[in-house]
Formats: C-alpha cells, sequence, structure tokens
C-alpha cells in the first residue's frame, strides 16, 4: 500500500490527506510480531474491494475501516479491533471527519470482529472482504495458514489446535461463510474446501 492510495480515500471524502498517519499506519502494519495482520493482507483487501466497489453506498469509508481495522494487531490481546476503532476514531476527529462519517466508520471496524452477520450491507461487503482470503487458492492459503500459526507460535500446539478446530468448525457450521451474494457466489465453495481439508489437517499432522 502506498502514500498514493491513502491519499486517494482522503480525496473521495473531499478532506485534506494527513501524510504523517500514513507513516505512522505503514510503520503499525510492518511490526515484527505479524506474520499475517500485515501490509500483504490490506493490499489483498483493497484489491478484493475493488472488484465489487461499485454495491457499496459508501466506498470510501469502506477504504478508511481497511486502512484502520487491523491497525493494533497483538495476538495476546482479545480487543484489537476496539483499540483499532478508538485509535482510527482519534485520528479521524483531528482530521476534520465529520461525526456521522466516523460513527460509520466506527461500526465498520468492529464488524471484523466477525461475531455475527452485520445489517448494514457495506458492514457485510467489509467483512467478505476480510474473509476472502479463506477462498485464496493452495499456494496462498498454506502461506496464509503458516502466518496465522507463527503469529500464536507462543501458544503450545495442542492449545492452538484446539482453538484453530473451533474457530474453523465456527466458520464452517454457518449457513454461508460469506454475507454476500457477489462474496458467496465467486468464494463460498472453494472456502469451504479450504477449511474442511485444513481442519482434517490439525488433526492428521502432529505439527504445523
Amino acid at each position: 500500500m502506498t502514500l498514493a492510495d491513502w491519499r486517494l480515500t482522503w480525496t473521495q471524502l473531499g478532506l485534506a490527506c494527513p501524510d504523517a498517519v500514513f507513516a505512522e499506519l505503514r510503520g503499525r502494519y510492518e511490526e515484527s510480531h505479524r506474520a499475517y495482520h500485515t501490509l500483504q493482507h490490506l493490499r489483498e483487501c483493497f484489491d478484493h474491494f475493488q472488484t465489487a466497489r461499485h454495491l457499496t453506498e459508501r466506498p470510501a469509508e469502506i477504504e478508511l475501516a481497511l486502512w484502520f481495522h487491523d491497525a493494533i494487531y497483538d495476538p495476546r490481546r482479545s480487543d484489537n479491533e476496539e483499540r483499532s476503532r478508538d485509535l482510527a476514531v482519534d485520528i479521524l476527529s483531528r482530521s476534520g471527519v465529520v461525526a456521522d462519517v466516523i460513527n460509520r466508520v466506527e461500526d465498520l471496524i468492529l464488524a471484523t470482529r466477525h461475531a455475527a452477520v452485520p445489517a448494514d450491507p457495506d458492514a457485510r461487503l467489509l467483512v467478505d472482504v476480510d474473509l476472502a482470503i479463506l477462498a485464496a487458492g493452495p499456494e496462498r492459503f498454506a502461506e496464509y495458514e503458516w502466518q496465522i500459526r507463527h503469529e500464536y507460535s507462543w501458544v503450545p500446539w495442542e492449545d492452538y489446535r484446539a482453538e484453530r478446530s473451533r474457530i474453523l468448525t465456527q466458520f464452517l457450521n454457518r449457513a454461508s461463510i460469506f454475507s454476500t451474494d457477489w462474496f458467496q457466489q465467486r468464494f463460498e465453495q472453494p472456502a469451504r474446501l479450504n477449511l474442511e481439508r485444513s481442519l482434517r489437517n490439525l488433526f492428521v499432522n502432529q505439527r504445523p
């Protein structure tokens, strides 16, 4: 992700771009403890978003939410989305973004907790963008699995396997992994195949 990408998001909102914030965000996504929640993930999210951009009501707000949704990431904590939301609110408030936009961006960021299917159409699209990695091709999906394990390398294998199994099963038990027709039609089947294979591998392999 480049400064030009960051500036384009702000241009769409008709606001002056806080260039210094871009350097801060980039630095966060490049933190040494990250393996998956990096600039690679951010770029993949934006790439997927561009394919479905025409379906959104407020595309610039989704872009802002994407920029900030993993701005704070500590795998040892469970409140990363809330802390990322707080950072976004602080920066957007100081940058002259109006309250209504900030409120919607807050809700979009919190939707990436994936606790429930959002009611808002833009939030549904955002969470699908965030989950699109689940439908990646074999090589990228294998890399993604390694990246997730790397971020949780401090967790003993048996504990990691149990929690990862719970998460994968939770997604597979959904009527649909994806919330929008656009992503369901394109990604539902490959995502289910990936998750089913991943779940099997957790119990075939003694180590990742």
